[in-house]
C-alpha cells in the first residue's frame, strides 16, 4: 500500500509506503539496528513494560531532525528510567552513535532502520522517492498500544513537542 501526497518536501507532495498508524492500534513490529560495541538490534518487545515515545526524523545530519533530537532528550531527562525513548532515522547505526557522542545525547536511544526498512514500511513512515523516513513522533503505552501518533504533513518542519509530551507525561500520571 501507498499513500501518494500523504507528506510533502519543501512543498513537493511526496509518497509514503505502508499503511499510517493510528492512536489505538498495537504498535507495528520491527527492528532496528544500533551499534554499542557491535551490532545489536531493538524490536517492538524491548520497548514493552514502559510508556516509550518514538521520535522519527529522516537523517541526523540536518539542522531539523538534529533540533528535533536535541529537544526530546532535554525534555526526557527528567522522566529518567520511567519511560523509553527512541530516535529512530535510515542513518548507519554508527553515524548515530557519533551524532549522539558529539551532541551529548544520553536520555535517548537511536534505532536505524538501515537494513530492511521494517519500521518505515510497518509504521507507514518511508517516503518512496526518497527512501527516507518521514518525520513524526509516537507514544505508546506500557502494553505497546499507540497512545499518540503524528506524521508531520512537511518533512522540513518541527513536530508538535507539546502534544507528544503531554500524550507521554499522561501515561506517568504528571
Amino acid at each position: 500500500m501507498s499513500r501518494p501526497g500523504a507528506v510533502t518536501f519543501k512543498g513537493t507532495p511526496l509518497t509514503l509506503v505502508g499503511e499510517e498508524v493510528k492512536v489505538g492500534q498495537p504498535a507495528p513490529d520491527f527492528t532496528l539496528h544500533y551499534f554499542e560495541g557491535g551490532l545489536k538490534t531493538i524490536t517492538k518487545a524491548d520497548l514493552l513494560g514502559k510508556p516509550t515515545i518514538i521520535s522519527v526524523v529522516p537523517s541526523l545530519d540536518t539542522p531539523v531532525c538534529q533540533t528535533q533530537t536535541k529537544r526530546f532528550n532535554q525534555e526526557l531527562a527528567a522522566l529518567g528510567d520511567r519511560i523509553n525513548a527512541l530516535t529512530v532515522s535510515l542513518d548507519l547505526p554508527f553515524a548515530q552513535g557519533r551524532f549522539c557522542g558529539a551532541e551529548g545525547i544520553t536520555n535517548m536511544r537511536v534505532g536505524s532502520d538501515y537494513q530492511d526498512r521494517s519500521f518505515g514500511r510497518n509504521w507507514g513512515m518511508l517516503i518512496d522517492e526518497l527512501k527516507l523516513l518521514a518525520r513524526g513522533v509516537f507514544v505508546l503505552d506500557a502494553q505497546g498500544n499507540v497512545v499518540y501518533a503524528e506524521t508531520v504533513k512537511e518533512v522540513t518542519s518541527e513536530p508538535n513537542y507539546e502534544a507528544a509530551l503531554a500524550a507521554l507525561k499522561g501515561l506517568l500520571g504528571n
